[in-house]
């Protein structure tokens, strides 16, 4: 390939001997075969005059290829730095030629026939003869294969490292403990909210954003890192935000030790803890805080009172345990709905945070249940004693002020059980003694307190063992029916009510105010509830062949548990089918607070369908009673004792026993005043027109057997 940017020398190659020098240079041409460089003459047209040994290996030729053979791309397949094709006129002969000047560190590539590529550093001098001519150009090239590789697995592996931090969110630091020099990534300014250079970097320039209550503890730290042999670490510390916040970082790196054991270099990275960290606080909100309340848990609770236990101990003091509970909430919140029971609940929750000290530990243990634990009330049981009735009757005060919900005003009372903390009683048994406490409140007529005392533990045990005998007479089927009669204003026979008497292998025969709350409690009601259905429906198939009974309607109570339960309506198909009841003379009795529960009308629907009656019963003791008389399918509406009781005392409930009577006959209902015990309440009530009439004046309730023979003939 000729160069046309300077004037060719004619050089006459065949004149030059093959491997001629003259006698002067003969200590050069030793020289230049046993350098391990390749070394290249070219003539001043660029093709090859001559080549040492080196050059042949290296070139892949032979001396003879070599001379003669033009610098062109079509002789040879050179490729740049990048490994695209080299154009001739950068191969350093010609570039010398161009120029004139030498050519130093200047890479090419050969691409070998096998497709590998030789990389050579190639420096090329210019030769002028006497005149100045440029004659001859001198190549010298090296292989640097070896050091193109590295360098190319140096650049990749420092392409994946930024393409590593980019996609990171750690940020990368790095000090040489030897000069000083400190590195702080881009990342690291970024996570603090500041520019890089922005603020001056030098390797103390952490320690300035540093949480002055970290100071000490991570200064004791760097001591004994760098003090020590550890070659890797991992600490957590807060960084001061430009905003004013402390960031959460944890710290991770390695420290590079010389060989005398000195620390050299430390190097690592910070992460943002800060949505690790709010991501720990919810978790451990939601495991140890109530979500609707805020309030802490029962779990929160519990390992707060060992606390409590251990510091009481400790320091000879008594405390008090508070066990709260709502008076009738369920019953407001069937009524208005869970979201406004929600409510309520967050609003008690306030009131009591109110009530106590911060120093007292406050919970919600689910439902309408709260508990409050009272440190240090005295170095006596007297003392705390006194002081813990002053927080109870604080709590009855502030709860049972007016709550607003939505358009509503409602009043709530609580029950509140007391147990005294302290004398080495463990913590579980604090708690059950206080909610015994509780219930005893309740039963003494509720929005007032009691303390826990032995006679209460005694009335449980009581109870547990009449569990257990509720238990063993179900499995014997020792629950016997009696039913009382309902009659009409001339004496007539028109139906009753089933009602369950328990008989107790040793207390006898056992009403059931004594043992029904225990049945619902422990959810035996399901269960004995299908037995005495199953009971009824059998006695309605033997009356149906009776002359008198086979007319009257039997009544038959229904329970919550039992009425919730998904298959209710087929199984009370199935024990029609079973016993062969005629359905039209089966009446479900409902009190109120049933309605409120879901799906409730459906099922009621689906049974009426087949025949079945229903009866409310108490009806005007709860809420919302005229919107379930018109939505629900009620045959019947009772008259409760209560009203029937006072009815005749110059009293409201005169005239609200009346206002019911009008209301279930402009319904189209028949209406049963239940509990008539003299002439003047059957005399009043009869007044009003109602339909039916049950209570001691007519007959008590009677064995089945009994009730058969009295009135299966003549209905009298």
């Amino acid at each position: 390939m000729k160069n046309h940017d300077h004037p060719a020398v004619p050089v006459d190659a065949s004149a030059l001997p093959r491997h001629a020098n003259p006698p002067a240079d003969l200590h050069l041409e030793q020289l230049l075969a046993h350098l391990p460089a390749g070394v290249v003459v070219h003539a001043a047209d660029g093709v090859i005059l001559s080549a040492n040994p080196a050059a042949e290996r290296l070139l892949g030729r032979p001396l003879r290829q070599l001379q003669g053979a033009a610098a062109s791309a079509p002789e040879w397949a050179l490729v740049q730095g990048d490994g695209s094709p080299m154009p001739a006129e950068l191969y350093p002969v010609h570039q010398v030629l161009r120029s004139g000047a030498p050519l130093s560190g200047f890479i090419a590539g050969l691409r070998r026939p096998g497709g590998a590529t030789s990389w050579m550093i190639c420096n090329g001098y210019p030769v002028r003869d006497a005149t100045g001519y440029l004659s001859q150009v001198v190549v010298c090239f090296t292989d640097c294969t070896s050091l193109k590789d590295m360098e190319e697995q140096l650049r990749k592996s420092d392409e994946r490292l930024r393409l590593v931090l980019r996609g990171s969110r750690d940020a990368v630091w790095d000090f040489d403990l030897r000069t000083g020099e400190a590195y702080f990534s881009a990342r690291w300014w970024e996570m603090l909210g500041y520019q890089p250079g922005e603020v001056h970097a030098d390797q103390l320039s952490w320690r300035r954003f540093l949480h002055p209550d970290d100071s000490r503890h991570i200064a004791t730290f760097m001591q004994d890192l760098l003090g020590g042999s550890r070659d890797s670490f991992s600490v957590e510390l807060r960084l001061a935000h430009r905003d004013g916040r402390y960031v959460p970082v944890l710290t991770r790196g390695f420290v590079q030790h010389d060989g005398a054991g000195r620390p050299v270099r430390v190097s690592g990275t910070n992460t943002d803890l800060t949505e690790r960290k709010e991501s720990e606080r919810r978790i451990h909100h939601l495991a140890y805080f109530d979500h609707l309340t805020g309030l802490p848990n029962r779990r929160h609770l519990l390992e707060q009172l060992a606390k409590v236990a251990s510091r009481g101990s400790r320091q000879c003091r008594v405390g008090a345990l508070l066990f709260i509970d709502l008076d009738n909430f369920k019953q407001l919140n069937d009524t208005m709905g869970h979201d406004a029971g929600d409510l309520l609940l967050r609003q008690v929750a306030d009131r009591l945070r109110h009530a106590v000290r911060d120093s007292d530990q406050l919970a919600r243990l689910g439902g309408d249940e709260f508990v409050v634990a009272l440190e240090d009330l005295g170095a006596t049981v007297d003392k705390a004693a006194v002081e813990a009735e002053k927080v109870a009757h604080k709590i009855l005060v502030l709860l049972e002020r007016t709550h607003r919900l939505g358009t509503r005003a409602i009043t709530v009372t609580p029950s509140i059980g007391i147990a005294l903390i302290g004398g080495g009683t463990p913590m579980d048994t604090v708690m059950k003694q206080a909610d015994i406490a509780m219930y005893h409140a309740k039963a003494a007529g509720r929005n007032t307190l009691r303390f826990f005392d032995p006679a209460m533990q005694a009335a449980i045990d009581a109870r547990s063992v009449l569990e257990n005998d509720l238990r063993t007479s179900l499995s014997l089927h020792n629950f016997p029916l009696h039913c009382q009669p309902q009659f009409s204003a001339d004496g007539k026979l028109v139906g009753g009510e089933m009602l369950l008497r328990w008989q107790h292998p040793q207390r006898g025969l056992v009403g059931p105010a004594e043992f029904i709350d225990l049945a619902e409690s422990t959810g035996l009601i399901v269960a004995l509830g299908d037995q005495v259905l199953l009971d009824a429906c059998a006695c309605l198939a033997r009356w149906a062949r009776l002359p008198v009974l086979c007319d009257i309607a039997l009544a038959v109570n229904i329970s919550v548990q039992q009425l919730v339960q998904p298959d209710f309506v087929s199984r009370v198909m199935a024990i029609l089918a079973e016993t062969g009841a005629p359905p039209a003379r089966l009446s479900l009795e409902l009190t109120e607070s049933i309605l409120a529960q879901d799906d409730v009308i459906d099922k009621m629907v689906a049974l009426r369908a087949q025949g079945v009656l229903f009866s409310l019963d108490d009806f005007g003791t709860g809420y919302s009673s005229l919107s379930y008389l018109r939505r629900f399918p009620f045959g019947t509406l009772k008259v409760d004792r209560s009203f029937v009781h006072d009815a005749c005392q110059g009293s409201d409930a005169g005239a609200i026993a009346e206002m019911i009577v009008t209301l279930g006959k402009t319904l189209g209902m028949k209406v049963i005043a239940e509990g008539v015990e003299n002439e003047q309440q059957f005399g009043f009530l009869r007044a009003q027109q109602c339909d039916a009439y049950q209570g001691f004046l007519f007959a008590p309730a009677l064995p089945l057997d009994e009730f058969e023979r009295r009135y299966g003939v003549h209905g009298v």
